[in-house]
This record gives C-alpha cells, sequence and structure tokens, in this order.
C-alpha cells in the first residue's frame, strides 16, 4: 500500500513537472530517499498553490469590528432576519428523533424534490431531482463543481470585480482563473463580447462563471445577456457556471435562472441568503445529468454528505410568506441607504439585489482600503474595501451592505456624515495608494 502511494505521489510529481518518475527500487534506503523527495516535491506543490491564496479580508474586518461595542456593521454580507420558525420547528423535531445518522451523498431525496418544485414554481422550469446535489454551502458547491470540471491548469472565466473565493477555490485545485473586467459601462454585466476577447486572449478556457445578482455590486444579468452567454459557451463547448445565491432578493424587476436558457448551465445556490439561514452550511448544484456521478463520487470522498440536521430543517424552510417578508424588508434598507449614501459618494450602479451598495469613495481617498481602516479606527463604521472583490479600479470602491436594521444603518449614516463634512476632505485625500 505504501509503495502503491509513492508510485501514485510520484506520478503526480511528474504531471506538474517537480520530480522524474522513480525507477524500480529494490532496498530499504532507497524506498527511504524516494519518500523524501517524493514528500518535498508534494510539499513544493501545494506551498506554491497556497501561496496565491488571498485573504478574505471582509472576515478581518468583522473580527476586528466586532472588538468595538458600539460598531456599525456594514461589512459582513450575513443576513440578520430570522428564518422561518417552521424550520427550527423541523430541526428540534429531528434532533428529537435523533436523525443524526449520514444522508445519502446526494441528500435527502425529499429536500431534492421541494428544491425541483421550487424551481417549477419560480421559474417554470423543469429539474429533475436526480441533477440536483446538495453541498456544504455554496463553498462546497463550487469546490465540487470545479473539481468535476478544471484538471489541473485549466482556465476557469470570472469577472473582475466578483465574490473573492471564487479564484480560491480554483488556485486550491491548480485552475487558472482568467479575469475579464467589469464596470459601469455594461452594468457590470460580463458581455459576450468580452468573452470573445477573453478566448481569444487566453485560450483553452474550460468554463464561463457569472454571478446575477452579484456580490459586491447587487446588479441582475438582463435576461437577453443570460441567453447569449448561455449560446456563446455552446458553441464554445464551455460550461456556463451561474452564482444565483441572491435569487429571491430582487427589487425592481424578476430574475432569470440560467436554466431557463439551457439544461447545460450549472446553477449553484444555497440556503444561506434569502433563506436566512447562514449557519446550516446548506447549498445546493444543479448538473448536466453526466457530471452527476463525478460530483457524487466527489461528493462521498470529501464531504460523505451535507449536514442532514441543516437538510432536515431547510425542508421547512419554503415559507411563502415569510420569504416574501424578507425581500421586503431588504428592499426597504437598500432604498434607503442607496438614497443616502448617494449624497455623500458616487454610486454607479444602483443595486438591483442582494444586499449591497458598491460605493465610489475617490472624492475622499486614492485607497480605499487605508479609507476603511481609519473610518473603522476613527468613527467605528466598518465597511468592506473593493480590493477583497479584485483589482479593476477596485482601490476606489467600499461594499456597504445593509444586513442590519433600518436605526443600525441610520446611525451609521449620521456618523459618516460628519465624519465626511466638507472640511475634512482634503485631509482626507492624503489616503492615497
Amino acid at each position: 500500500m505504501n509503495l502503491l502511494f509513492l508510485a501514485a505521489m510520484s506520478a503526480f510529481a511528474e504531471r506538474n513537472k517537480t520530480l522524474i518518475l522513480f525507477r524500480p527500487v529494490e532496498d530499504e534506503n532507497s524506498i527511504i530517499e524516494c519518500l523524501h523527495k517524493t514528500t518535498v516535491a508534494y510539499l513544493d506543490i501545494i506551498m506554491s498553490r497556497l501561496d496565491k491564496l488571498t485573504s478574505f479580508l471582509v472576515m478581518d474586518i468583522v473580527r476586528q469590528a466586532r472588538a468595538l461595542p458600539d460598531a456599525i456593521h456594514f461589512e459582513i454580507g450575513e443576513p440578520d432576519i430570522a428564518p422561518s420558525p417552521h424550520v427550527l420547528e423541523a430541526i428540534a423535531e429531528a434532533t428529537r428523533k435523533a436523525q443524526v445518522q449520514y444522508t445519502e451523498s446526494l441528500g435527502l431525496l425529499a429536500l431534492r424534490e421541494k428544491i425541483a418544485a421550487f424551481y417549477q414554481e419560480r421559474y417554470g422550469v423543469s429539474v429533475s431531482p436526480q441533477r440536483i446535489a446538495l453541498t456544504v454551502g455554496t463553498s462546497g458547491a463550487f469546490l465540487i463543481t470545479y473539481a468535476a470540471l478544471l484538471n489541473a491548469g485549466e482556465r476557469l472565466l470570472l469577472t473582475d470585480p466578483s465574490y473573492p473565493c471564487y479564484k480560491n477555490f480554483a488556485y486550491v485545485l491548480d485552475a487558472q482563473p482568467v479575469f475579464v473586467p467589469i464596470d459601469a459601462s455594461t452594468r457590470y454585466q460580463l458581455t459576450v463580447e468580452q468573452a470573445q476577447w477573453a478566448v481569444r486572449e487566453h485560450p483553452g478556457i474550460k468554463a464561463l462563471q457569472i454571478s446575477s445578482p452579484a456580490n459586491p455590486i447587487g446588479n441582475l444579468y438582463d435576461a437577453d445577456n443570460l441567453r447569449d452567454l448561455m449560446a456563446f459557451c455552446e458553441q464554445q463547448e464551455m460550461y456556463f457556471i451561474s452564482d444565483e445565491i441572491y435569487h429571491g432578493l430582487v427589487y425592481d424587476r424578476p430574475a432569470h435562472t440560467a436554466l431557463e436558457y439551457s439544461d447545460r448551465a450549472i446553477v449553484i445556490n444555497s440556503f444561506s441568503k434569502y433563506f436566512c439561514l447562514p449557519g446550516l452550511r446548506l447549498g445546493w448544484v444543479i448538473l448536466p445529468e453526466d457530471l452527476m456521478r463525478k460530483a457524487e463520487m466527489l461528493l462521498q470522498n470529501l464531504y460523505i454528505a451535507a449536514p442532514t440536521l441543516s437538510q432536515y430543517g431547510a425542508l421547512a424552510a419554503f415559507d411563502e410568506a415569510h420569504l416574501q417578508q424578507v425581500t421586503a424588508t431588504y428592499r426597504a434598507r437598500r432604498d434607503y441607504l442607496y438614497e443616502a449614501l448617494s449624497q455623500l459618494f458616487t454610486i454607479d450602479a444602483k443595486p438591483e439585489g442582494a444586499f449591497y451598495i458598491w460605493a465610489d469613495i475617490s472624492r475622499y481617498a486614492e485607497d480605499s482600503q487605508a479609507f476603511a481602516q481609519r473610518l473603522l479606527q476613527e468613527t467605528h463604521v466598518a465597511t468592506t474595501p473593493g480590493i477583497d472583490f479584485g483589482q479593476h479600479q477596485a482601490h476606489r470602491y467600499l461594499r456597504f451592505a445593509y444586513t442590519r436594521e433600518l436605526p443600525h444603518l441610520q446611525q451609521g449614516v449620521a456618523r459618516l456624515q460628519a465624519y465626511l463634512k466638507p472640511s475634512r476632505r482634503f485631509a482626507l485625500r492624503g489616503l492615497s495608494r
């Protein structure tokens, strides 16, 4: 068994061009030497991959802000609204019944059927429960999806800015993210023209990914653009991945799922945001049939299954009356904060969904990370610097989350108004990159 492992590790190192395959070994000293060299080479591969990872800055800011008793929290995208009471009752009932065994790796069939019914009712899309896999949050869904699609060195097209963990998931798997800058000129939507440019400049892109509504912008993709991007991916024989975790949290027009345009679309969603259950760590991915067995094997080996009690609780999460109230609450917060922050910052994209506002702070500073730290230290207002989400103009932006009650948001705005009064602007402009 040890020799088989040694051979496998040697082959892995050879594929990554760090170690030539060893010749057959006959004595104990040679085996030890081979094992040592292989281990060193393998660790070099792992470390070079991890060197590419970036910190999830918002979590560092959360830690700092929680040490301040009077902090105003605009930083984290964590719902503050309680879930449907039916969910808590379902979890309590499952606990009383000691339903704590593993489920099958794809998850409870009853919950997958509920999700399939949700897509039929919400979008008019028929999805087989056999194409749905329950995962450990969307983080688990992305890791499973990327591992099923991307070999080492293969490319994944992402937008800049975008959710920072996407690229880090790719790096962990030794895949290569390719970034396309987006901005207000396309309403922060990736276009087919931009995707065509990326394919020309970076041949061999295996998958294209968007999010709608998007973090950190809150923008919603148009139906025609989704359709065109899906058609482009099919023409190029690329996979299309749609992160739809903020579906349900849309305020001005309906959101469209990518599944409306092709059953080859890969859709990822979660119970964390709209359903207000971030701590249950439960998400799902809808995959084409031919990828389901790969996903199932990955789930079996990496996670065994998503948390059982979470799955039983989520069976009760499709409480339409409660969900409508969740959306209405966030819409009211969006309306207030967008209007208030527009008096202080330039906001070039009114959020149509999610619970974020992307604010240009360049009239005050040229380094949003330093500016965010100064706000936190001097006013105890916590925000997320744009650099957490990419490089394209990110130094000009802060992300504000409206995941607290209106009085909390109003207090934060009052502090910002006092701090950013015109007489201070010259001093703040000293914050340059």
